[in-house]
């Protein structure tokens, strides 16, 4: 189906990103894979091109561009090149959105020359061993000290927490305020008490380290805060309606490689003298879901107008991430059935894309909360 969103400098984009994945990326695919974590040289080979921080403004490296239709062409091309994770959606995603709008002109001196050209990986780090989708719930405390602030705590589930250089920390700054005292604090790698503790071994998703992350009297200059005190709660809900369509874009992307590889495996592999394809059960199989695919595509495509229109919801975004990531749930589940013994291994494409979609319907709000903030949104 004929997209209608882009222009011809998305077209521009997209050639680079393609050319970029297929040459930097996808080669490294097994061996990021068993290493659990990318090599950092990619990184600063994305930013040289054009392909990190593009939001942030021209004089501290960026291009100035608010259009969440290049993060969609990132996403869209990382999966057509057959790409294992690197972690570039998180930085564009939603790092920048913490870095470049709601940072002083002092921090954005310090902070964005290099999260444009990749020397600086940022991180959010939200979530805690007793604290997940209960934000109010968090446990860290920040306390201030003269100019400084005094971080103690602990966080789990840190995506790029080994690799990042910059790691934006919910905390309580009024423990007794609830989600009203939760503000965002800039820890920087190296700061004495702060440790990256385990790189989690993870079902999949596993070139792109998550980590276990601990603050132990973490003295961070109150200089570092992002936003303002006891406000953080909130600049985490206005960053929420983008990662989540991010979300649902990432589940278009890998559940249309999923397709295109098991309609290849289909009309090659075959069964009683014939191509496996030729059987009605598994062309209806496939014709399913090529449809469901294109009807993916043009909801989502709305969300991503929708967002750059400054138009998208909370409940628009999460109604995207919860039906998109089901859906791509569905058809990687059908894909790797349809292949089979073969489906099971790992050698194969298939298997990787099955193992790394299942945390689609988890992060970013599990989709039990994401039906949850619908329903409320109803009257319920």
């Amino acid at each position: 189906m004929k997209r209608e969103i882009f222009e011809p400098e998305h077209d521009d984009f997209r050639a680079t990103a393609r050319a970029f994945f297929d040459k930097d990326c996808a080669p490294h695919t097994e061996a990021w894979e068993h290493a659990g974590i990318t090599d950092r040289s990619v990184w600063l080979k994305a930013g040289a091109i054009g392909l990190l921080g593009w939001e942030a403004p021209e004089e501290f490296g960026g291009q100035g561009l608010t259009d969440f239709r290049f993060n969609a062409i990132m996403t869209e091309e990382y999966y057509a090149s057959g790409s294992a994770g690197v972690g570039f959606g998180l930085q564009n995603d939603i790092m920048a959105s913490y870095l470049v709008h709601m940072t002083t002109e002092e921090q954005q001196k310090r902070w964005l020359p290099g999260f444009v050209s990749g020397e600086i990986i940022a991180a959010v780090a939200m979530s805690e061993p007793g604290a997940g989708s209960d934000l109010a719930g968090i446990k860290t405390t920040a306390v201030r000290d003269g100019d400084d602030y005094v971080i103690n705590g602990a966080k789990t589930f840190i995506s790029s927490g080994i690799l990042a250089d910059l790691v934006v920390t919910a905390v309580k700054t009024d423990p007794t305020a609830g989600h009203k005292g939760i503000s965002l604090i800039a820890v920087e790698a190296g700061t004495p008490g702060f440790t990256k503790g385990r790189k989690l071994d993870k079902i999949g998703v596993r070139s792109a380290d998550t980590a276990e992350l601990s603050y132990d009297d973490v003295r961070v200059p109150a200089t570092n805060l992002i936003g303002d005190e006891n406000r953080g709660f909130y600049h985490l809900m206005r960053n929420l309606p983008a990662e989540r369509l991010g979300i649902a874009i990432h589940a278009v992307g890998q559940a249309r490689r999923a397709v295109e590889l098991t309609t290849a495996y289909a009309r090659d592999r075959k069964a009683f003298g014939q191509p496996i394809g030729t059987f009605q059960v598994n062309r209806h199989a496939i014709a399913d879901m090529t449809v469901v695919l294109d009807v993916m595509q043009v909801y989502v495509d709305r969300c991503i107008s929708a967002v750059n229109a400054g138009e998208l919801t909370a409940e628009e975004a999460a109604g995207a991430k919860l039906w998109a990531t089901e859906q791509q749930w569905q058809i990687m589940d059908r894909c790797l059935q349809l292949h089979g013994g073969y489906g099971y291994i790992n050698e194969y494409e298939i298997a990787r894309l099955w193992r790394d979609a299942r945390i689609q319907r988890i992060y970013g709000g599990t989709n039990e909360i994401m039906r949850d903030l619908i329903g409320r949104k109803l009257g319920f």
